[in-house]
């Protein structure tokens, strides 16, 4: 095997300018990277439908006795109030009918809940994504700049799914492995398919499967992208990642850089993100299928001033 170059720390420092898009859409630019994906590209992502097989790709969004850590969510509350308990005297008088209500909570950030990472959701030496200060985000009303409503209009766009724990020819990486550009290639290789401009790519470790079999995993570590992937991703013009983790290998193995695909990826690049996916059944349909790529749907709830939303990203074959 081909022994590995791996970027230095400054060398990942230095992404944050080799990498930067700054500028690179206008001064007033907030999309970022969802600019790759035009038209043209919305197009031949629908050409991407060959089968009209759709899954989702994305988990439940579970009760807070499953939840994994720094994420909460409440059960749905069902109640059957006659009248008497209305606010309006427009509702008959009677109990025969009735209705589930519910109030959420979530910190959708964090290692369980599928989301969508906008571009203010990190910021590096006080700044977010185009040069814009960290002050945008107002304790109150959220983030004046780069924020999900970025992508009111939705992400749709084609997706590739690049399966390395069926690559390496195992169930899962453990906790810790990274996945580098020479595993990206590979996967293509295998696969038969090529990431261009304005795809989504969507990295299956396995993690998803070992969730499934042995439930949520505690603590920090976990596989993912390696930083080396980012030069990758810049230079084949990639809209948006998601992986079966919340996206960086951990530990980072930088110690001033502690996950160098959001800080980079989002500040710098502009990066989107799609955390927490589960991709058991995208892969599953595409290995019956023998098609790797699909169109991907991706629609954020409209929340004003959020550096994110969770999502269901269905994938279409």
């Amino acid at each position: 095997m081909t022994e590995r170059t791996m970027p230095t720390q400054d060398d990942v420092l230095g992404y944050f300018d080799t990498l930067s898009n700054w500028g690179r859409w206008g001064d007033d630019d907030e999309r970022g990277t969802l600019n790759h994906i035009t038209d043209e590209v919305r197009l031949a992502a629908a050409r991407a439908v060959r089968h009209g097989r759709s899954v989702s790709c994305a988990w439940d969004v579970a009760v807070p006795a499953e939840m994994e850590r720094s994420t909460t969510a409440c059960p749905c509350a069902a109640d059957m109030p006659g009248a008497e308990h209305m606010p309006s005297p427009t509702f008959p008088n009677d109990r025969r009918w009735g209705f589930s209500s519910e109030r959420l909570g979530m910190t959708f950030h964090g290692n369980t809940v599928t989301h969508v990472d906008s571009p203010c959701h990190i910021f590096w030496d006080g700044a977010m994504y185009n040069g814009r200060s960290h002050a945008l985000v107002d304790p109150a009303t959220g983030s004046g700049w780069a924020a999900v409503t970025a992508a009111a209009d939705g992400i749709v766009t084609r997706g590739v799914l690049l399966d390395v724990a069926n690559v390496r020819g195992v169930p899962w990486l453990e906790p810790g492995d990274g996945v580098f550009p020479e595993d990206l290639v590979e996967a293509e290789r295998r696969q038969g398919v090529r990431v261009g401009p304005g795809d989504a790519v969507l990295l299956r470790t396995g993690y998803g499967r070992h969730r499934h079999e042995n439930g949520p995993s505690g603590g920090f570590t976990q596989a993912g992208w390696h930083a080396s992937c980012l030069p990758w991703l810049h230079e084949r013009q990639v809209a948006l990642i998601g992986a079966d983790t919340p996206q960086d290998v951990q530990p980072s193995g930088y110690r001033d850089v502690l996950m160098p695909v959001h800080a980079v990826g989002l500040v710098a690049m502009g990066l989107w993100l799609l955390d927490n996916c589960d991709l058991e059944a995208c892969a599953a349909t595409a290995a019956e299928l023998g098609q790797w790529d699909f169109q991907l749907a991706v629609a954020p709830v409209r929340f004003a001033g959020t550096s994110g939303s969770p999502v269901n990203p269905i994938a279409t074959f």
